[in-house]
């Protein structure tokens, strides 16, 4: 015999199922859905009678005529009031659930990350999405009230998404990715933290932040610091990464990162504080004589590669064939530039091959010496770092993998929109990226676990809905779900394992 259950989920929405007892146990046989309102717990058990009615003929011991207990419509009796999107919402809630978010007690802190999943928008837009679409209403005045609350909220969240990474992602903190991005801002002054400075986005002048963001070998976000607009970005890897080791004790970590990060200050300062390092060398800068030899080592010999000794620890170098041939292509388009506004003095302009030839500013010729320096160069990448008894190819394959990072940049500029931002004070900005953390971890987890992309996973989800129709006869709602497919339960089913 089946009976309605309503149980409360872990994000206290009502859950109605439809349950039978085997031996003393509960077996769910239908999950109707889940509510956040009266009136919609009851449309959802008058659904789940409806089901059991039609699925056992059990009859009620009071029976309620409702124009949904047999298949005989009478079109003038129903009103349909809307299409709703529950489905979706139970789905990434169950997320939030698996990632201990749901533990957090201010649920608009929760439901702004999971509506930036779903359509990210402003603020004030994302409010009212909230209403229209999952029928959650909150006000602008409530939001400015959080935000204490939700900055207070940053070093739980950060521990939950570490937790979720080491419980079902493998990360055991020995290896981390790190790189920095820029936010802007649609205004156009600025404070002690919103500073105009080299932007990524194009936008140098608009005032803007650092988002110093470290992510796992796959990719999955663990941690993330802000910084002032016009910040050099080679001085945000060590607050971050020392954060970071002091917030979960790390004893024993490998960080990765661009060329932009190399200093003797931070190589010093990594070393002090006891962590390795693979980051990304600029073998311009070294010495001619250093050059040539790495250049006559390697032979231009595709997979070819060498390790020597220098102040900032040791220099891995390699060639590759396919670089070669790009950077060639580069190298011989930039010649070509060069030769061209040299036959043409009044158009010059800067170009990296060109330097001063004479007093006037036309008085220019082919550099040469760097075009020289430039072919010795072709193909050739290196890599500094002080870890011992790693062979190079594994270091070299490390530092490659740093384009996760760059993905997980991508993601949260494109599918969360964590920019342009619109807010002006510290503690809201503050709020808005952890927001858009949340938001991000919990995408890059569903793009790990199914192999699909955050926008396909919830165009899936979008297609469910629920739909609602008034008996007017009654004064009651049914919700009727459409059917869901066996593409989507397999997404779910990756999801949920």
């Amino acid at each position: 015999m089946f009976s309605i259950r309503v149980t409360k989920t872990a994000s206290m929405a009502t859950a109605v199922q439809i349950v039978r007892y085997e031996n003393r146990k509960v077996v769910i046989v239908k999950h109707m859905g889940s509510a956040h309102n009266d009136k919609e717990t009851k449309a959802l058990k008058e659904a789940a009678l409806v089901w059991i009615k039609k699925k056992s003929r059990q009859l009620d011991l009071f029976p309620v005529q409702k124009f949904s207990e047999s298949n005989q419509f009478s079109l003038d009796k129903c009103q349909y009031l809307g299409v709703g999107y529950s489905f979706i919402y139970e789905c990434i809630d169950q997320l939030f659930a698996r990632f201990q978010f749901t533990k957090i007690k201010d649920k608009m802190l929760l439901d702004l990350a999971l509506i930036r999943i779903v359509e990210p928008a402003s603020k004030l837009r994302s409010f009212e999405l909230l209403e229209e679409v999952f029928g959650i209403k909150y006000s602008r005045l409530e939001f400015y009230r959080h935000i204490p609350d939700f900055v207070k909220c940053k070093d739980t969240v950060k521990q939950m998404v570490v937790n979720i990474a080491k419980q079902e992602l493998s990360f055991d903190f020995n290896l981390v990715f790190y790189d920095v991005t820029t936010l802007y801002f649609e205004a156009f002054g600025e404070d002690e933290l919103r500073k105009p400075g080299f932007s990524k986005d194009g936008k140098s002048n608009q005032p803007q932040i650092l988002i110093g963001l470290v992510v796992t070998k796959e990719g999955f976000p663990v941690t993330y610091e802000i910084f002032e607009g016009n910040k050099f970005e080679g001085k945000t890897i060590i607050p971050t990464i020392l954060a970071f080791k002091k917030l979960h004790n790390i004893k024993k970590l490998t960080v990765v990162a661009d060329a932009g990060m190399i200093s003797v200050d931070n190589i010093t300062n990594l070393k002090d504080n006891e962590l390795n390092y693979i980051v990304g060398a600029r073998i311009a800068n070294l010495s001619g004589a250093v050059i040539e030899e790495i250049s006559n080592t390697l032979g231009k010999i595709d997979g070819a590669n060498l390790r020597m000794e220098t102040g900032l620890g040791s220099l891995v170098c390699s060639f590759s064939q396919t670089r070669h041939n790009k950077d060639k292509r580069e190298m011989d388009k930039q010649i070509k530039r060069a030769e061209s506004l040299l036959k043409e003095p009044s158009k010059i302009k800067r170009a990296k091959f060109l330097k001063k030839d004479g007093k006037s500013k036309t008085d220019l010729k082919l550099n040469e010496k760097l075009v020289k320096k430039t072919e010795s160069l072709l193909g050739i990448k290196g890599y500094y770092t002080n870890l011992e008894g790693v062979d190079n190819l594994t270091i070299i394959q490390h530092y490659h993998d740093l384009w996760h990072v760059e993905l997980a940049f991508r993601i949260a500029k494109s599918d969360i929109q964590i920019r342009p931002i619109y807010h002006f004070k510290r503690e809201t900005i503050e709020a808005h990226i952890l927001i858009c953390f949340m938001a991000l971890s919990v995408c890059k987890y569903m793009e790990l676990k199914t192999g699909k992309s955050t926008k396909k996973i919830i165009r899936q989800f979008k297609s469910v809905t629920d739909a609602k129709i008034l008996d007017k006869t009654t004064n009651e709602i049914t919700t009727m779900r459409s059917p869901v497919s066996e593409e989507i339960k397999e997404t779910v089913d990756k999801l949920e394992a």
